[in-house]
Formats: structure tokens, sequence, C-alpha cells
């Protein structure tokens, strides 16, 4: 995951600094300087943007590409959070490229492990010289006319103050960056920023907050020299942040409390997975791990589909778990008992049961209750008790935002994500070559996404051997109902309704959870199908195919020849020379 709308670049570690020779500033009077063509444009080199380069890089070596990152580091979220204990909420043998498969021990990964791993997969894959840092993607406007992007950057000074603050007592790293504008075309666009904004996490209004005379800090933006040994801290939130920062300040802090309004369903998980233990013992580690890889993806959808259908049975082996783990007397109605069904929101993971080792030896407490105000001390809830506090951690979630906040609009109008639908979980309505990456909610996020980037190079493959330079998903049944892109009710997902795209009630615009299925969809069926409509520049009309693509617009003998706009998927471009 990377991030979004990518305005700033909250810590800059790892990564050596490049300057893109072809992108060009705007210039405000003379001859302007050429513009930059590229047949796809990545945004983000998170986990899922360099997981794309590869992609394209393997097996469109025709393709001229960049990727694009706000920051100047590889990695997204996973260089971008550095709050004490972070890790991995689900096994990197999922999370891990289908291409590279994950090869340590611990199925449960620490986050600096995870972030030289896809910097890794960047430097093996070849692709570190396509990342130019520091660009962060403004605006997208397609064209009909031309068939193509016309992007809009910032390219910001090394020297700029954006998102680098660190003070303790805000969630919002929205400062303005300096530097240059850039603008540049491109064929197909790729968003892969992830699904939230970097530059800004939740943060509720919480009253009194001014009093409070010690640290406020939101995990988004851990501070490096935050002093907390020996201290009292509150930890406010019930989600995977609050679950994975608890027991690891717990190791230092004096005591940490858990405050929430309402609980969620935990789950203790081994760190090193018995299952890719065994595939390890008796087959050769390239093996194992894809084994591993299979095994675990189909556990998961299988547990998936039980809690869905047994959603009582699963509740209560969910909180008997918890019971079995914490001291007998311990009140696990109150603070572990969930009034939502399983999987109505995400399921939190606690490796080892570290969370409720810390709770047996008395350093971590929970208290479920409201905020009444802050105080100088700590924080007084409804219910009249005062906590007190020198450190107030508030873990209240990520503000949601799609495609990185880029302004995307089709041949002057606007486009509102809201209004459309998706298909097959990757592309956008009425949108012509576009594509984003967006995971799982109830399983790893990497296990969709290769699915989508895997798709979309049979995509461009499949358009260029066909001369066609605009694919648009279009729906033409009025009776495809529409309905929540992310169907859980946790708070930041409900947040962010209105700003996300809608699924579908039909194919192709529904949204599987389910990776199996996505599987047989988006990797073994043709690529085209009724709701996509491919067409190039000038045609009278588009041509909706439903099935093998026709050469309607593209003479025999240039497909034979591999010339034309068949060199690249923009003909303009084949005047640019080689990649």
């Amino acid at each position: 995951m990377t991030g979004q709308p990518r305005t700033g670049e909250p810590r800059t570690r790892g990564a050596t600094r490049r300057q893109p020779p072809n992108s060009q500033p705007m210039v405000g009077e003379g001859t302007p300087l050429p513009v930059e063509h590229l047949d796809v444009l990545i945004v983000g080199a998170g986990l899922s943007g360099v997981g794309t380069a590869h992609y394209v890089k393997t097996h469109c070596p025709w393709a001229r590409f960049a990727v694009f990152e706000a920051r100047d580091a590889i990695g997204g979220t996973w260089d971008l959070f550095r709050f004490p204990g972070i890790r991995s909420d689900s096994d990197m043998y999922t999370l891990g490229y289908a291409f590279r498969p994950w090869e340590g021990e611990r199925t449960i990964a620490q986050g600096a492990d995870i972030r030289d791993y896809i910097r890794e997969t960047a430097r093996l894959s070849g692709i570190e010289d396509r990342i130019r840092f520091r660009h962060r993607v403004v605006s997208a406007e397609w064209s009909t006319e031309d068939a193509r992007w016309q992007i809009t950057a910032v390219r910001e000074s090394v020297g700029g103050t954006a998102g680098t603050s660190h003070a303790t007592d805000t969630a919002d790293r929205g400062d303005a960056a300096v530097g240059e504008t850039l603008r540049l075309t491109a064929a197909f666009l790729f968003s892969c920023s992830g699904y939230y904004r970097y530059d800004r996490g939740h943060l509720p209004e919480f009253p009194g907050r001014e009093r409070f005379e010690g640290a406020v800090v939101h995990p988004q933006f851990w501070p490096e020299d935050l002093d907390y040994e020996g201290k009292r801290v509150v930890v406010i939130g019930s989600g995977a942040t609050a679950f994975t920062v608890i027991p690891a300040l717990a190791e230092k802090a004096d005591h940490v409390t858990m405050l929430q309004r309402s609980p969620s369903y935990v789950a203790s998980l081994p760190t090193v997975h018995p299952l890719s233990r065994f595939a390890r013992r008796i087959l050769p580690a390239p093996a194992a791990n894809r084994l591993s890889r299979w095994l675990l993806a189909c556990l998961a959808q299988a547990f998936y589909a039980a809690s869905r259908r047994w959603p009582e049975r699963t509740r209560r082996a969910l909180i008997g778990g918890v019971r079995r783990e914490l001291p007998e007397g311990f009140d696990v109605d109150t603070h572990f008992s969930p009034r939502y069904n399983p999987w109505d929101q995400r399921l939190c993971i606690v490796p080892d049961g570290d969370m409720f080792a810390a709770i047996r030896a008395g350093k971590v407490s929970v208290v479920t209750d409201r905020i009444r105000t802050f105080t100088e001390h700590g924080v007084l809830l409804e219910s009249g008790t005062e906590i007190p506090a020198d450190v107030i951690v508030t873990a209240t979630g990520l503000e949601l935002q799609f495609a990185g906040g880029i302004h995307i609009s089709v041949d002057g109008v606007d486009v509102d994500p809201a209004e459309r639908l998706v298909y097959k979980g990757a592309m956008l309505e009425g949108v012509p070559n576009f594509a984003f990456a967006f995971g799982y909610t109830n399983a790893s996020w990497t296990l969709k996404c290769d699915l989508t980037c895997q798709f979309v190079v049979r995509l461009l493959n499949e358009m260029r051997s066909a001369g066609m330079r605009q694919c648009t998903p279009v729906n033409t049944d009025p009776s495809v109902e529409r309905e929540p892109f992310v169907d859980l009710t946790s708070g930041y997902v409900l947040r962010a309704a209105d700003r996300l795209p809608k699924r579908g009630s039909r194919f192709p615009w529904q949204v599987h959870q389910n990776y199996l299925r996505d599987y047989q969809l988006m990797k073994m069926r043709p690529i085209v199908d009724e709701s996509l409509v491919f067409s190039n520049p000038g045609s009278l009309t588009s041509v909706q195919l439903a099935g093998p693509i026709t050469h309607t617009h593209a003479p025999a003998s240039s497909v034979a020849r591999g010339d034309h706009h068949l060199s690249r998927l923009d003909p303009v471009a084949a005047a640019d020379g080689p990649n």
C-alpha cells in the first residue's frame, strides 16, 4: 500500500533521490519544452506499485513506463509507519508477491523486514531506475481525441518541508509543498497509491485536548524521539493498530491502558505457522513457499466463508479463544465481545497472543467507555473515572481516499468516483485506460493486487496486438444495483463511503472478497467481454467486442508488420525512441 493524496513525505529513509531526465517543467513564455510520453504511468512505489512495475517490465517489454512516488523512499505503508511493533496483520506468504514468494520463516513479519523485502524486490526486478521520487500526481485528464492522459504532477524540492513535521499533537501533515509543476502524457494510468491519505490520519475532536500536558501522538506520524519508557500510556482505539502498538509499548512503559468505545474480534495466531513449517520440512524452499501461499490463502477463505455462514458459531469460537487466554474473572463480555458479527469489520490478529500475555502480566489494562474530556493529567470518562496518562496515543484510524486523491477527468468532465461502478475490482466505469490496485479486506492485500496486475498486463498486450488504443468499461445493464465498494461497517470505511466507487450486483461489476473466485475470473477467463469497449481516436463508433478482438481500426498489414500504433499504445510515442 502506498499513499495519498501524496502531498507530503513524513520521513525520508533508505532511498536515493533521482531527477528524471525526461519530465519537463512547464514554461511561462517562449518555446515550450518537449512533453514526455509514457505507455504506462504507475503511481506509487509501495507494495502494489513495485509489484505492478515488475509485471509491466516483465510482461510488456515494449512499454515505456515510469513509477511516480510522492515521497523519497520505496515501501509505501511499510516505510511511512514507524510506530513500535509495526508488523503485518496477515501472513507474509500471501502478503508477499506471487512472483517472489516470501522466504522468511516468520509468518507474521516485522515492518522493517517487509520494507526490506519490497526494496529488494525492486532491486532484483531492475525497476529502481524507473522510480521518480518526490513526484506527486495532481491531475489526470483523458482526451478521447488523442487517446492519452494529460498528466499534471509536482516534483517537490529536496529542501521542501511538506509532511516533515513531527510535532506530537496533530494527525495532519498536509503542509503545502514547494516544487516544479510538470506535464507529461501517458497512454495508460495505473494507480497503486493505496486507499488512505498519507498526509493525514483520522483524529476525532477530543474536548479539552489543549489542556493535556503530556504528548498526544498519532501512530501514522510517530516521533522518533518520543520517550515513553517508565511512563503511563493511554492508547485510544480498538483496531489493528492498537493491538499492534500496545504490546510493544508495554515492554518499556510503566503501564498501558487500552481505551475503547466498543470491542473488536481478536484471534491469536502463531508467528511461525505450523503449515509453513511443515511445508519447509518436506519440500525445497521455493516449492514450500508456494505451497504455503496457497494453503494459507485457502485457509483464510475457508474461515471467512464459515464466519459469514455461521456467524454465531464463529462468534462463540473467537470469544472462547480470548477467554482461554485471559485470567479467570477477566470481564471478557465487556471488553472482548463485539456487538457486530465476525467480519462485519476486520478481524484483529495478535501474534503468539502477545496482547493477552501483557494483560496477564499486569502491564496492560482494557477500559471500555466513552471520553468526556481530556484533562491536564489524563482522560476523564463518561463514567466519571479518570485515567492518568503521560502519553496519549490516538489509534483512531485512517482517512480513506481513492486513487491518491488524483483529480480525474474525461474529455473535460470531472469524474466523481462515488458515482462510478468498479469493473472486476480493477477499473472504473466510463474511464478509459485506467486501473487501480485495491486489495482484499478479508485477506492479504497483495493477493488481489497480484491478480489485478496480471489482468492489466494481459489487457495491455491484447490492446497492442489488436491495434486498439482505448479500452473503457461500460455498463449497459440498467438492472445492475449499486452497493458500497467495501462491505465493512468499520468507522473509517463508513466515513469515506461518499468518496469511494460502487460495486454492482452483477458480473463484472461485483467485487468478490474471494481469491479463488477472482483467480478464475481475472486470470483464467479471456480478457474481452461485453462490458469492455475498445476504440481508436477518430473512429466513427466505438467497437464493443464480445469475442476476440478484431482489427476493425487497424489495417491487417500494420498488424502483421507490428508498426503504426501497435509498436506502443500511442503512435506518437514511437518517435521517442527505445526505452
